[in-house]
């Protein structure tokens, strides 16, 4: 309520003040109209102190210096109004040299005003001057009153700046938030797109083998049917790990967990890429300790999916190869088939291979894919390796 009627108030409370300062100035009416002018004026002025609060200062300066010069009453009760001016200026103007200038404006008019007084009341020395105490306090209050202006402009400054700070923290926290957000949906989409990719590619595949042998090897079909049960299972542990994170109640699954697929299951990919139709061989050379968890996941995840895409872009009976080269510093795999390899996606086309730059690119790395130099198609990524690893 009183944030929605700040303006309102604040208004209502400038009347107020010009219009108890214009009724001290009518009561001079009797000395002088000087006065009364003088005062009225300077009641009107303060109207707009807020607004602007240098110009409206220097109008009261100058009103105060006429005064001086033709009015009758030096000082007169409306002079409050060179205070409350000054006020505006140190609590409202953006300019830091204003806000000085109009404390020294004030002292001197204290002091002229002072000045003026000894020499037209007081013939004796300045040291006996019956009022020279009562000017002495005028000056500290007006000196205390501007300091008391400038600490509450130093503390609502003070208080912009941690606000404006607290906003940053909470907008960057916020960005970070989304950032890992952003993260997170990328790894479940790469996730899930690679479970459901690869299983459900060497599934059919099985499937279809299994009905074209049922009547003529039953052992072969079994065997087919098994492998597509086996893979259906693997899938479906995976699909519910996935949900589990979406859910949140993998949230206190670690990383070691998460990337629980590495070069040990290499094998096991190579195999069912195997019995679902390929001619697949796979070969590692080079300390494979040297990989992370995560590049693991990596360089298991790409060749998972470079068979996938073997599989249902070249069709059963081709051979492919998957070479894993670990050297100092870097890990380079390569996936090689002699099928059609013409017809296979471009790169920056299907989920698939954007996935695998996704991949690559979290650890720096290059990817490329293409055509190979005697036919077939040829994904080859490599990824930088820290010696620590």
């Amino acid at each position: 309520m009183s944030g929605r009627w700040a303006p309102q108030l604040a208004i209502l409370w400038d009347l107020i003040i010009a219009t108890v300062v214009a009724t001290v100035a009518v009561q001079y009416r009797a000395l002088s109209w000087w006065d009364v002018a003088i005062g009225v004026a300077m009641a009107a002025a303060l109207i707009a102190r807020r607004h602007a609060p240098v110009r409206v200062f220097a109008a009261v300066a100058v009103l105060g210096a006429v005064q001086v010069a033709f009015a009758s009453a030096i000082p007169a009760a409306y002079d409050v109004a060179l205070l409350v001016a000054m006020l505006a200026v140190v609590t409202h103007s953006p300019d830091q040299t204003a806000v000085y200038l109009s404390g020294l404006v004030v002292a001197a008019g204290v002091i002229v005003v002072a000045v003026v007084r000894i020499d037209t009341d007081w013939p004796g020395s300045i040291l006996d001057y019956p009022y020279l105490a009562e000017q002495a306090i005028v000056l500290a209050g007006s000196s205390a009153l501007w300091l008391i202006g400038y600490v509450l402009r130093t503390n609502r400054e003070r208080g912009l700046v941690l606000a404006e700070r607290a906003a940053t923290a909470e907008r960057e926290r916020d960005h970070l938030a989304r950032l890992a957000a952003a993260d997170e949906r990328a790894f479940i989409a790469r996730e899930l797109h690679d479970v459901v990719a690869h299983s459900l590619a060497v599934m059919i595949a099985q499937a279809d083998g299994a009905r074209y042998v049922l009547d003529t090897d039953t052992e072969r079909a079994r065997q087919a049917m098994g492998t597509v049960a086996g893979t259906g299972r693997e899938a479906l542990d995976d699909m519910h790990r996935i949900v589990a994170v979406l859910r949140g109640a993998g949230e206190a699954e670690d990383a070691e967990d998460r990337r629980r697929r590495g070069l040990g299951q290499l094998g096991t990919v190579v195999e069912r890429a195997r019995a679902a139709g390929l001619d697949a061989e796979s070969r590692i050379e080079g300390d494979t300790t040297r990989l992370s968890p995560a590049e693991e996941l990596t360089v298991f995840r790409i060749a998972q999916e470079s068979l996938t895409n073997v599989l249902r872009h070249a069709g059963p009976g081709t051979r492919v190869a998957v070479t894993l080269l670990v050297e100092p510093g870097r890990a380079v795999l390569e996936v090689r088939d002699d099928g059609r390899g013409g017809i296979a996606p471009t790169v920056g086309g299907g989920n698939g291979l954007l996935g695998m730059r996704e991949r690559v690119a979290v650890h720096g790395g290059e990817l490329s894919a293409g055509p190979g130099a005697d036919g077939g198609w040829v994904v080859r990524a490599m990824i930088p390796v820290r010696e620590d690893a």
